[in-house]
């Protein structure tokens, strides 16, 4: 790959993303038979967590250590990035203890000044910015269960978040036809709209109208409402955002098979019903699973860059 790290989808080109999503159905393959398949025997992980969360822990952790490697988690009790310590130290002592570095963090300047005085790979794990191992794993469920991404429309339902501003980076590289569908006041990053659209890859809309931004919908997909730091304005954000949960109306009146995907936690009956998710329709535990699959040939492929 021609990046040394792994912080916006938008830094590799379609076909290092397409390389990276070959892989992630090989090392699915393996681990599910669960084969031998020790690519990080001997290595370590630094796994910083400024901002807890299951599924990252548990699917980075799990992944590397059944590559052979050893995971090391650092919650925020245990190292106070941009506080304790300057982010530039912390990066040049972790590149002399360990192989790679994960890092879930809230300021999105932080992943890139631990990144810029690294010498081992750095991965995004999440900033407040952006979310890129999540939208190659959704984006990598989509391809296992369309058998195709060209031009699928994907309608993103709620804040125009991180997770949003992740898929543009991935419109911006692939083929895809993006709908982020929010209430007014809530529309994702502008100068990340625009280098979307201006990339000419794929089609943008920012619509405010559900009933509108789902016509054709191959894939649905919701967020939480209120992220980790915002949960203060939960009440005010359930009021506005009501008219865009995710419910069976909703679904029926795509005129077409479609899709639901949710990166979880999932609040249910509140961004998404519980019978949404239930469905036979929704793929968000594939979502879950894949996690762990797609990360894992991220971080083969950047070790393979580093040797």
């Amino acid at each position: 790959m021609s990046n040394k790290h792994f912080l916006h989808i938008s830094d590799y080109t379609g076909d290092e993303l397409w390389d990276i999503l070959k892989l992630s159905k090989e090392v699915k393959t393996k681990f599910r038979a669960r084969e031998n398949f020790h690519t990080f025997n001997n290595k370590s992980l630094a796994m910083i967590f400024a901002k807890p969360s299951a599924r990252t822990r548990v699917s980075f952790e799990t992944g590397f250590e059944w590559m052979g490697g050893h995971a090391l988690f650092l919650g925020p009790n245990d190292i106070g990035i941009g506080k304790r310590e300057a982010i530039k130290d912390i990066s040049r002592v972790f590149s002399r203890y360990n192989d790679m570095i994960m890092a879930r963090l809230f300021d999105h300047k932080h992943i890139i000044e631990l990144a810029e005085h690294s010498t081992i790979p750095v991965v995004n794990g999440l900033t407040d910015y952006n979310h890129p191992c999540q939208i190659m794993t959704d984006i990598f469920t989509v391809w296992e269960h369309l058998d195709n991404i060209e031009n699928v429309k994907i309608v993103y339902m709620g804040d125009g978040n991180n997770i949003v501003h992740s898929w543009l980076h991935l419109a911006m590289r692939l083929p895809i036809h993006f709908v982020c569908c929010c209430p007014e006041g809530y529309e994702p990053d502008e100068s990340t709209v625009r280098k979307a659209k201006e990339a000419g890859i794929s089609k943008i809309e920012i619509i405010n109208s559900p009933s509108e931004a789902v016509i054709g919908a191959d894939v649905i997909y919701t967020d939480v409402w209120a992220s980790m730091g915002q949960k203060e304005e939960a009440d005010t954000r359930e009021n506005i955002f009501k008219p865009f949960q995710v419910n069976q109306n909703l679904i029926n009146s795509t005129g077409k098979n479609t899709l639901f995907m949710h990166c979880l936690p999932a609040e249910r009956d509140r961004e998404v019903t519980d019978e949404v998710m239930e469905a036979d329709y929704s793929i968000a535990f594939d979502q879950a699973e894949n996690r762990l699959h797609v990360q894992n040939a991220i971080m083969i492929k950047l070790s393979e860059k580093w040797k």
